[in-house]
């Protein structure tokens, strides 16, 4: 979530050398090159209830689709707070245009509380938001009628984030209050089973200027042999090892960032042997090595988010690359912009090339659609959704049209 996301100041925040400069480079030594190894747990059964025998009509929406096909209208999916003045009522349901990029229609999907983050099975068939909230919780919706299959708690406060496991069996979250990660088992119908473990990050203390551990994220790596959580609170990316017949977690290592740094967001290259770090606290980024076999996380040095309005102080929300590893697009709450890098090198590299403005105020979550022909930014404080297209050979971003009105949106889920 992040101090002050929902109105109520950054007094858990401690901004600790801020970075600028236009055009900034950081590298990292490339480790081993990737061994992928055979998960002999991955055909277990998952626990819970039996398949929905029901045929999908919104299955073809999910993340299957073909790069290079887009079949207009498609559904956007946003996040909100609901206990917020300003906030949403559920889930905001909308569609748009995969080629123009234009967003149309409003309606909701109620009986879920503060659904501040989405995330979709593989399979397209359920959506999952986490309840932001002190009994924090998860929530499965399927998607063929948007019934509700229930919610069950994370064991902590907060939730923020959440992501499917790729073999569609676990779900994992992150408690940002309680700093602490959960891993739910999902059934074949996709509704959520009791916890199956929950881990509070108690080492190392908390850093410069926070109260506690702020689990911020939990994905797993390209490999699939490994699961990372990013912490806020105290500056750390932890490696867990997830058993994928109990659903289990083992810590395998950590990566500290330098004290103060508040790492918010991590995202892969494709190639598997890197990742990017958004820093949140202290407005960098950051470059990291990984070694799949292991699952060791090397973080680079900090470097530029983009020059911003003088004395405007910026907090980097999420960091995203696109497909084929030749850019990266990180989003900036404060600049209230987008940053374009070149990633080079392999990607151990990246390049400052610009900045564009997102167009609305606190882009707290961006997204590409399926073919990653567009870029959905979430605009917390202007209450919208941005739209840009992508092109596909400089990486640079066009506007497509008037940002899309939708209450405290905070996450956009393009299918």
């Amino acid at each position: 979530m992040g101090s002050g996301e929902r109105g109520q100041g950054w007094s858990r925040r401690r901004i600790v050398g801020a970075l600028t400069g236009a055009a900034a480079v950081a590298a990292v030594p490339a480790p081993a090159a990737p061994r992928r190894t055979p998960d002999p747990d991955a055909g277990a059964d998952a626990p819970g209830a039996s398949p929905d025998p029901r045929p999908d009509p919104e299955a073809a929406a999910g993340t299957g689709r073909a790069p290079g096909e887009p079949s207009g209208p498609r559904p956007l999916y946003v996040g909100t707070y609901t206990s917020v003045e300003g906030g949403g009522t559920g889930i905001g349901l909308a569609e748009y245009d995969p080629v123009t990029g234009a967003v149309t229609g409003r309606s909701t999907l109620t009986g879920v509380p503060d659904p501040s983050y989405l995330a979709v099975h593989p399979d397209g068939r359920t959506l999952y938001a986490v309840d932001e909230r002190q009994d924090g919780a998860v929530t499965a919706v399927r998607l063929a009628d948007r019934r509700v299959l229930g919610t069950r708690s994370t064991g902590g406060a907060g939730p923020c984030h959440l992501s499917v496991h790729p073999t569609g069996r676990w779900l994992l979250s992150a408690n940002y209050t309680s700093g602490s990660v959960a891993v739910h088992p999902i059934a074949p119908s996709g509704a959520l089973g009791e916890r199956s473990c929950l881990v509070t990050h108690t080492s190392p203390p908390p850093g410069p200027g926070q109260d506690g551990p702020h689990a911020h994220q939990f994905v797993t790596s390209p490999e699939g042999g490994h699961v990372l959580a990013v912490d806020l609170g105290t500056d750390t990316v932890y490696t867990y090892r997830l058993d994928t017949r109990t659903g289990r977690l083992t810590e395998v290592s950590q990566a500290h960032a330098r004290p103060g740094a508040g790492p918010r967001h991590l995202t892969f290259h494709p190639g598997g042997r890197h990742a990017y770090l958004a820093n949140e606290v202290d407005d960098t980024v950051a470059v990291c090595g990984y070694d799949p076999p292991t699952g060791r996380l090397s973080i680079g040095e900090p470097q530029s988010t983009g020059p911003g309005p003088g004395g405007v102080r910026n907090y980097p929300a999420q960091i995203l690359v696109t497909s084929d590893g030749s850019f990266a697009y990180l989003a900036n709450r404060g600049h209230d912009s987008l940053a374009r890098y070149a990633v080079e090198a392999g990607g151990a590299r990246l390049r400052l090339l610009d900045t564009v403005p997102v167009g609305g105020g606190f882009p707290r979550q961006i997204a590409f659609s399926p073919d990653g022909g567009l870029l959905f930014a979430a605009n917390q404080k202007s209450g919208s959704v941005s739209v840009f297209r992508v092109d596909r050979a400089s990486g640079e971003l066009t506007l497509a049209g008037e940002p899309f009105a939708s209450p405290v949106a905070v996450c956009a889920l393009p299918l």
